[in-house]
């Protein structure tokens, strides 16, 4: 056989491992509305600059009728190529192949491909569809998904990692996901759970559909699980494109510096009206976000879940931040367990990957109840402090109008590293509410005066602009200025000026003990 029948060869095997499981489950899989494994690759990286790795790696097992069965690629692509000229490592799961079911070979594919995107210091995308472990390889596709995990763990806070859920992801792998930074889902196509209904139908005798279970809205609305949903499978790539611009390559490269096309000393007027007069009067903090940011533009996470607190991306000057707010549109933005799980968990990444971190506050405190209380809001709640003490990042912080209590200190306080502290002039910031601290302070004098409610009214409204105003906490150096809402864009573009070259050392330590 000469080079040139060798070369033959070799295009006809190529051919064959493109067509997966076939053209009739490809074409089964595009009637569906879905993109094949490969297609999703070819959406996702810059045209012509995916490099396939291992196409031709075989299964070894032949137990239970595999050593017949047929498995291009072993049921998973894998390679690199960039995104938008960035270099970026891959894996997509095929589900023609076996269901896109996960053996020995096939998980030892993944592990190469996170281990060179790990030592190449880039982004690193999962594209998951999948039955599970391969059943026929027994245990040894269980220790795959174990060292997926691991590597999933150790590489964590080195390179970003993005999961894309885009058909089904049961039983033990749907930890590698959990694993990562960001998971993506599509609606109606995509499920996560650790047991189906069917075994929940066996073992509870509850009835529950695929959807309502695992689905894409279950997760980014009830469960927390995902952090965006998508109405396709294209969608939900176009929005991992998004999230890149925002992310550095690894945790020693300088996030993405896009051209500042938004003047810095921008005001913005509308900001004189965002914060009602009222303090119990809600109000959209995005509308603040929206306003300050560089062209409004936000990309942001969880929208669907905890939504007391919001979390995202923006930029200012060209420069990505990551973005902490209370919400006053719900639950009058105290803060409750999910929120402050989200919250922490997306400090910590903003922290992993040298992002600064803006907050914007308006908070009345922790959400009483005994859900709250029974449900562990203390040790939940204390992740939200240990994740702003921890951040060496540039923090600032921002009141825009209530700061009560333990919430006050917990959203980036100076007492909790904020490097820098403003206030607008409609900022309340003391130990409690002015209704609440009235009753206590003044409960003598309200129960002995002629007219309690009206005397009451005036002892709360002295107290508010006594007490729980900015100039106090500015008169004790607690806050670095009271300012004019329509110079936040610049006071703010000003202070990540001041902070780009921040240094802050710690103790020396293994690690430190977070709160479950």
């Amino acid at each position: 056989m000469d080079m040139r029948e060798r070369v033959e060869r070799l295009t006809e095997e190529r051919q064959r491992i493109a067509l997966g499981g076939g053209a009739e489950k490809l074409e089964k899989r595009r009637a569906s509305g879905r993109l094949t494994a490969r297609e999703r690759l070819d959406f996702l990286f810059d045209s012509g600059s995916f490099t396939e790795l291992d196409a031709l790696v075989r299964h070894r097992s032949t137990d239970f009728g595999l050593d017949r069965a047929e498995a291009p690629a072993d049921g998973v692509i894998t390679g690199f190529g960039t995104v938008n000229g960035r270099q970026v490592y891959a894996y997509a799961q095929d589900f023609t192949v076996l269901g896109g079911s996960l053996g020995e070979m096939h998980a030892n594919k993944i592990c190469k491909v996170m281990d060179l995107a790990a030592k190449a210091g880039v982004p690193f995308i999962g594209i998951n569809d999948s039955g599970g472990a391969r059943i026929q390889e027994g245990v040894a596709g269980l220790n795959g998904y174990g060292k997926i995990f691991f590597r999933n763990t150790s590489y964590s806070g080195v390179i970003p990692q993005i999961s894309a859920i885009m058909g089904p992801c049961a039983g033990g792998a749907v930890y590698s996901p959990a694993l990562t930074d960001f998971v993506f889902m599509v609606d109606g196509t995509s499920h996560m759970f650790i047991t189906g209904p069917e075994v929940i139908k066996t073992v509870t005798g509850e009835d529950v559909s695929f959807e309502q279970l695992g689905g894409a809205v279950t997760h980014n609305q009830t469960s927390g699980v995902a952090h965006f949903i998508a109405v396709s499978d294209q969608a939900a790539l176009e929005q991992i494109k998004r999230l890149l611009s925002f992310l550095p390559s690894n945790n020693l490269d300088d996030p993405p510096l896009l051209p500042a096309n938004d003047p810095p000393n921008r005001r913005e007027e509308r900001l004189l009206d965002v914060v009602p007069s009222d303090p119990n009067k809600p109000y959209d903090v995005r509308d603040v976000i929206l306003a300050v940011v560089d062209g409004g533009d936000f990309l942001e996470a969880q929208e669907r879940w905890a939504t007391n607190m919001v979390v995202g991306f923006a930029r200012m000057e060209g420069r990505p931040v990551g973005i902490i707010a209370n919400q006053p549109r719900v639950l009058a933005g105290c803060i409750d367990i999910n929120s402050s799980d989200k919250a922490a968990r997306f400090i910590r990444f903003c922290d992993a990957f040298g992002l600064p971190v803006i907050s914007f506050v308006d908070t009345p405190g922790y959400l009483p109840g005994t859900a709250q209380e029974h449900g562990g809001i203390i040790r939940h709640g204390a992740k939200l402090l240990y994740a702003y003490s921890e951040a060496t990042v540039p923090k600032l912080t921002v009141i825009l109008r209530k700061a009560y209590g333990g919430a006050y200190l917990a959203m980036c306080s100076q007492s909790l590293g904020a490097d820098l502290s403003y206030a607008w002039p409609t900022a309340e910031i003391a130990v409690m509410g002015p209704e609440g601290a009235a009753n206590i302070v003044f409960k003598r004098e309200i129960e002995k005066a002629e007219d309690p409610v009206a005397t009451r009214k005036s002892l709360i409204q002295d107290y508010r602009e006594k007490f729980a105003t900015p100039f106090v906490a500015a008169s004790l150096g607690l806050v670095e200025g009271v300012i004019d809402p329509r110079e936040t864009r610049e006071v703010l573009c000003r202070a990540l000026r001041s902070l780009a070259g921040k240094r802050e050392s710690r103790p020396a330590k293994r690690h430190g003990n977070f709160p479950i």
